[in-house]
C-alpha cells in the first residue's frame, strides 16, 4: 500500500479513471464489485489508504467501482499483483500458443515466396546447351551458356572472320553467320541490346537484339540472359547479317547483324584487373583527361604486366606481338635468301660464353651448368663444321642486375655468322640488307599493324640508307667530344646518352636513324674479337644502333687457336670447360668468319619508338620480374 499513499500514485489513478470508464466498469465486473464510489471509501478501505486518496475518490464517485477494488489483496497487496500457479500456467499457454502461431504464419508466408521464386526461377531457368551438330541446331536452345568444350564432336559449324563480313562476294544482307570472338562491350535497356564482338584484338562487330511482340516470353528469356554476360568473355553468336549500317565505332561500319542464338563459351571474371579500352589509351589522351569531370585511370606498368595477358588484348599491344613476329619472319626470309641455314644450338652450357656478362647457373647432376648467354661458341663451331652461313632465333639469358628501360634478363637473339674471305665488311653488308629487307617488309606488309600502334605509341617511320652507314671509332669520339662530352683517353665504352647524342648527330649528318659504329677498343669487347690489325688496342668489332641505342653486337672472331689462348690470358680467362672444345674445334681448321647478335625486343622496341622494350617482350624477365 505504499505506492498509493505517493501523491504521483494518486495522481496517476484518477488519469487513468478518467481516461476509461469502461476499464473501470469491466475490471469491477471482472472482480465482483457491486459498490460504487458515490457511497464513499468504507471505513475498512480507509485504513488502507490516505486522507487525500480518499477524498479523491469520494469526488469521483459517479463511477461505478466496488469497495472490494480498494481492499482486493490481488489488486494492490504491498504494490503487486498475485496470480495462481493455474492462471501463471494459463498465460505462459497462450503466449506459447501466440508463439507459435506467429512462427506458423511466418514460415507460411516464407514457404509461398520460396515456392513464387521458384516458379519464377523455373520459368526463367536458362539451361546449358550441348551443341553436337548443326544439323540439329533447330532442337537447341537459342542462348545459354554452352556445355565446356571437351572435342565431343565436329559440329560442322562455319565460322566466320570479322574482317570478311563487308566482302560482298562472301556475304550480302540477309545471310546468316556465326561468329566466335570476345564480348567486346554490351548494353541492355529495355526490350533491346547493343553488344560489339571483338576478333583478334582489333576487328569489332555490332550486334542486335530486338524484342520480338510475337514471342515476348522467348524476347524476355533472351534478354534475360543477354543481362548476365561479361564483357571480355569468348562467345558463339549467330545472326543476320543487315546492311546499310553507321556504326563509327567499330572496324566493321557497314554491316551489323541481328542476333539469333548466342552462348557463352569461356565467361570472364565480372570484375577484371582493368578495361582493355583502358590498356588501349595513349599516354597524351590519358593526361589531356586529368583536369576533366571524367579522367581516365593511368595504368601503371607493373599492374599492365601483372595481367600481361590481358594488356595484350590492347589493339597496340598486340599488334606490337605481331610487329615481333614479323621481324622474325623477314630476319628468316633475308637470310634464307642470302644462303643461310638456321641452327638450334644448346643453351644448357658448361661454361661461360660471354666473357663480362652475368651468368645464371644451375645444376647439372652434380656439375654446374650456365644458361646460355649466346649461342656464339656454337655458332663458330658450326663454321667449322663446314655450315658457312648459320643463324638462329633463340632464348639468350644474362644475369645483369640492370634495371633500365633497355635491358632484360632473358631475351630472343637474332644471330648470324658467316665464313669470309676478306673482310668484315663482307658480313655488314649482309646484315645491312637482312634489315633493309626488315624495314621495308614491316611498312609494306604491315601497315594496318604499324597505324594500330603509332595511334598509341607516336613514332615517325624508320630512316635508314641505301648502303651501309658505317662510322668509325675515331670519328665517333670526335662528334662526342663537339657534344660536350668527356671522351677521356677515347679508350672507354659508349654510355647511353652518349649513344643518343651520336645518333642524333648522325641522323642529322647522314639522315639515318638505322647506323654501324665499327673499331672499338679491344678491351671493352670480348675474347674471341679478332684485334684491329694496325694497332691491337681497337679491333675489328661493330655496333648497330637504331634512333641512338644499340640493338646488335659482332665483330670477326678471332679463328686463330694460338692468338685465341693469348687473348684468354690476357683476358685472365681459363680455357678450361666449354672452352677446349671451342679452342679444339679451331685446331682442325676453320675458315675466316664474322657475324652478329641481334636482340629482337630491342629491334622491335627501338624501330616502334617504344618508352621501354618491356613493352616489346610477351612477358618480361627482368631483375625484379620471374611473373608471369
Amino acid at each position: 500500500m505504499q505506492l498509493l499513499k505517493q501523491p504521483n500514485s494518486l495522481v496517476l489513478a484518477i488519469m487513468i479513471a478518467r481516461a476509461s470508464s469502461s476499464f473501470i466498469s469491466a475490471f469491477s465486473h471482472h472482480h465482483g464489485l457491486k459498490q460504487t464510489i458515490s457511497k464513499g471509501i468504507t471505513s475498512t478501505s480507509k485504513q488502507h489508504v490516505s486522507p487525500a486518496f480518499a477524498a479523491a475518490f469520494t469526488t469521483f464517485g459517479n463511477n461505478q467501482v466496488s469497495s472490494k477494488m480498494i481492499n482486493s489483496k490481488r489488486w494492490m497487496s504491498e504494490g503487486t499483483t498475485e496470480k495462481t500457479e493455474e492462471e501463471i500456467a494459463a498465460i505462459q499457454a497462450a503466449r506459447e500458443a501466440r508463439k507459435e502461431e506467429k512462427e506458423r504464419k511466418k514460415a507460411e508466408k516464407a514457404a509461398k515466396k520460396a515456392a513464387k521464386a521458384a516458379a519464377e526461377a523455373a520459368a526463367n531457368k536458362i539451361d546449358e546447351v550441348t551443341y553436337l551438330s548443326s544439323n540439329e541446331q533447330s532442337s537447341y536452345a537459342k542462348m545459354g551458356d554452352m556445355t565446356l568444350i571437351m572435342s565431343r564432336s565436329q559440329t560442322n559449324r562455319v565460322f566466320a572472320n570479322v574482317a570478311d563480313l563487308e566482302n560482298a562476294e562472301m556475304y550480302t544482307p540477309g545471310s546468316k553467320a556465326w561468329l566466335r570472338g570476345r564480348l567486346h562491350s554490351i548494353r541492355v535497356k529495355g526490350g533491346s541490346c547493343f553488344l560489339v564482338v571483338r576478333q583478334g584484338s582489333f576487328h569489332t562487330v555490332q550486334a542486335l537484339f530486338f524484342k520480338d511482340k510475337e514471342d515476348p516470353e522467348g524476347s524476355k528469356k533472351m534478354i534475360n540472359y543477354l543481362k548476365t554476360l561479361t564483357v571480355e568473355s569468348i562467345i558463339d553468336l549467330e545472326g543476320t547479317l543487315v546492311g546499310d549500317a553507321n556504326v563509327k565505332s567499330c572496324s566493321i561500319q557497314n554491316v551489323e547483324l541481328n542476333i539469333e542464338r548466342i552462348h557463352v563459351v569461356s565467361k570472364a571474371r565480372a570484375v577484371l584487373p582493368f578495361l582493355v579500352e583502358d590498356a588501349a589509351r595513349s599516354e597524351a589522351e590519358v593526361e589531356a583527361s586529368q583536369n576533366t569531370d571524367r579522367p581516365f585511370p593511368r595504368l601503371g606498368q607493373e599492374l599492365r604486366l601483372d595481367n600481361r595477358w590481358m594488356d595484350l588484348r590492347a589493339p597496340a599491344n598486340n599488334s606490337i606481338m605481331r610487329i615481333q613476329s614479323a621481324v622474325c619472319q623477314l630476319f628468316r626470309e633475308s637470310l634464307y635468301s642470302q644462303g643461310f641455314i638456321e641452327i638450334h644450338s644448346p643453351k644448357l652450357i658448361a661454361g661461360e660464353s660471354e666473357s663480362g656478362a652475368g651468368v645464371f647457373t644451375t645444376d647439372y647432376f652434380g656439375t654446374t651448368a650456365c644458361l646460355a648467354q649466346s649461342p656464339q661458341l656454337y655458332k663458330q663451331m658450326a663454321i667449322s663444321s663446314d655450315l658457312d652461313r648459320v643463324f638462329e632465333i633463340g632464348p639468350v639469358f644474362r644475369a645483369e642486375n640492370s634495371n633500365t628501360r633497355r635491358h632484360l634478363c632473358e631475351f630472343t637473339g637474332l644471330d648470324l655468322e658467316m665464313a669470309i674471305t676478306d673482310h668484315y665488311m663482307e658480313t655488314l653488308e649482309v646484315i645491312h640488307k637482312c634489315f633493309k629487307h626488315i624495314f621495308n617488309g614491316l611498312e609494306t606488309r604491315h601497315a594496318k599493324e604499324l597505324s594500330i600502334i603509332r595511334e598509341q605509341y607516336h613514332s615517325e617511320p624508320l630512316t635508314f640508307t641505301e648502303e651501309p652507314c658505317v662510322i668509325h671509332w675515331p670519328e665517333a669520339q670526335e662528334i662526342l667530344t663537339d657534344k660536350g662530352f668527356d671522351m677521356g683517353d677515347g679508350m672507354g665504352d659508349l654510355n647511353g646518352a652518349m649513344e643518343l647524342a651520336l645518333g642524333d648527330a648522325i641522323k642529322e649528318k647522314y639522315g639515318t636513324d638505322f647506323f654501324m659504329l665499327d673499331k672499338y677498343p679491344s678491351d671493352i669487347r670480348p675474347f674471341y674479337t679478332m684485334p684491329d690489325p694496325d694497332d691491337d688496342r681497337f679491333s675489328n668489332s661493330y655496333d648497330m644502333f637504331i634512333r641512338g641505342l644499340e640493338i646488335c653486337s659482332g665483330a670477326q672472331r678471332c679463328h686463330d687457336p694460338e692468338l685465341v689462348q693469348k687473348l684468354l690470358e690476357k683476358k685472365g680467362i681459363e680455357a678450361g670447360g666449354g672452352l677446349e672444345s671451342y679452342i679444339n674445334s679451331f685446331k682442325d681448321g676453320v675458315s675466316p668468319h664474322a657475324g652478329a647478335g641481334i636482340g629482337l625486343e630491342r629491334v622491335v622496341f627501338l624501330y616502334l619508338g617504344l618508352d621501354n622494350v618491356r613493352k616489346a617482350s610477351m612477358f618480361p624477365r627482368d631483375p625484379n620480374r620471374c611473373s608471369p
